[in-house]
Formats: structure tokens, sequence, C-alpha cells
């Protein structure tokens, strides 16, 4: 489905129970909304589930130009405001959930909850912004090939190269079939992310963290930063799991996620 918003046409998914909690998912940088395929399985008996593809991602418009975090989470609002759901509970991977804590920032009313998976409210770090720099010339020079391949290798645990073949698979079919332009302006927008430490003490809405036991590209030092200064939050570390933790150990993250859920309607 298409919804028209800030002057693009957004790819969404809506399924699952139409009265019951909405979950809105955003996904990680270079990913789209068929990351979330295993949670969307798990809960739609119970739970209204929006997943979509922000922009210059999946099937939703490539615009020219740069991204922002502001303009990714207004995205995020209004395809709530487009569904008429007035409060969800936000989850996001890697960038989703920077872009739910955003979302919060700027419209704190529409959090019923948020769940933060494998992701950071530090701005980056000079090495990390010269690796965002580097992959967009490779990508320009070089096609997406080479950059999913490193991608690969950075995101998923050591052991998940041997028992996670459909995710891996899965995740190069996803990079693979993006536009280079929208890659390129997400990993501007990423470099120039702005910190949102700032932000976490102003939480107030029940908050679940979860993090691969092995992930070394959002490490489990930054989900207990968020964890210490977010007051009502858990912490909880996927073992097995790397950066993409939903698709590493899909059976506890889906577990943790469910056990907090239900603690919402206590």
């Amino acid at each position: 489905m298409k919804a028209k918003i800030n002057g693009i046409k957004m790819h969404y998914i809506d399924v699952g129970n139409p009265d019951a909690l909405p979950i809105v998912f955003a996904h990680g940088m270079t990913l789209d909304h068929r990351m979330w395929a295993p949670q969307i399985e798990f809960l739609k008996e119970n739970y209204r589930l929006i997943t979509y593809d922000i922009r210059g991602h999946g099937k939703t418009d490539v615009i020219e130009g740069q991204y922002t975090y502001k303009m990714f989470a207004e995205d995020h609002i209004a395809l709530m405001d487009y569904l008429k759901i007035n409060k969800a509970v936000f989850c996001g991977l890697s960038m989703g959930g920077a872009i739910a804590i955003r979302a919060f920032e700027m419209h704190p009313q529409r959090a019923h909850a948020l769940i933060l998976c494998d992701t950071r409210a530090e701005a980056d770090s000079n090495e990390t912004k010269y690796w965002r720099e580097n992959s967009i010339e490779s990508i320009k020079q070089n096609e997406l090939q080479p950059f999913t391949e490193e991608f690969i290798k950075t995101i998923f645990a050591p052991e998940s190269f041997k028992l996670c073949f459909d995710a891996i698979k899965l995740i190069q079919n996803m990079i693979l079939s993006s536009s280079q332009l929208g890659i390129c302006g997400v990993l501007l927008a990423q470099a120039g992310r702005t910190d949102m430490t700032h932000v976490l003490p102003k939480i107030n809405v029940p908050t679940l963290i979860m993090v691969g036991e092995n992930d070394n590209f959002t490490p489990i030092a930054s989900s207990n930063t968020m964890y210490e200064k977010i007051k009502d939050s858990q912490l909880k570390i996927i073992s097995n799991a790397g950066h993409v933790s939903n698709l590493e150990n899909i059976d506890e993250f889906n577990n943790c996620m469910l056990e907090f859920l239900e603690k919402l309607y206590i």
C-alpha cells in the first residue's frame, strides 16, 4: 500500500488486529519493511502492526537532496496521521531506533511505549563518519556489491554466518535491490545526525531496550547509556546475536518483545 505524505509516496503494510494496540516498526539503514517479517508473523493475532519503507529505501520514493532525521521522524508521525492512529508503540532497530527517539522528542504525546533495538542515542564518532563517507564513494564508484559484502560482515555475529543463512540472504537482497541515490542520501543523514542523549531523561513512557550480545555496530555500552538515562526502561541482551538481533535470534527477541507488550495492558 502507498501513503501520500510529506511530498512522497510511502510504501507500508498494515496487518493484524485493527482494534488492538498499534505498533509502528522502523527498519535499519539500507534495509526495508521485510526485516520485521518474523515479528509480524509472531504478533499479528493480538496487535495492529504497521511496517514501512523509510524514504530512500525499498518501495518508498527516493528523492534527491539531503535527508535528515527530522524528516524521517516527521514521516513516521505523518504515516500515523494518514492511518488515523493517535498513539502507538514505536519500535525501531538501528537507524529505526534513532528515528523512534527523534519522533518521541518531536511528538512525545504520540508514543504509547518505545522498543529500541540495536541502536544508540549518540551521534556518529569521527571514525564512523569517515566510514560512511568512504561507503558513499565506494557506492558511487563500484555500485552496491562491495558495500553490501562489507556491511554484512560488520552487522552479523560470527556464529550467524553458520546459522542464519536465510537472514543473510534476505539482507543481501534488500541492500542490492536498493537505490544507490537513496542509500547515499541515508548515509549522509546518518553522518549528520546530532547527539540525542539529552532526550533520554525526557522519555516518560515504558521503554524496552534490546541489543545483541555481539553487536559491534551499536555495542552494549550504548544500550547501557540508554538504560541508565531512561527512567522506566528495561534492558535485554539477546544471546548469539549481532546488530540484527531480531533476525539472528528470533525466538528470544520475540519473547522479550511479547513479555514487554503484555505488561503494557496491566
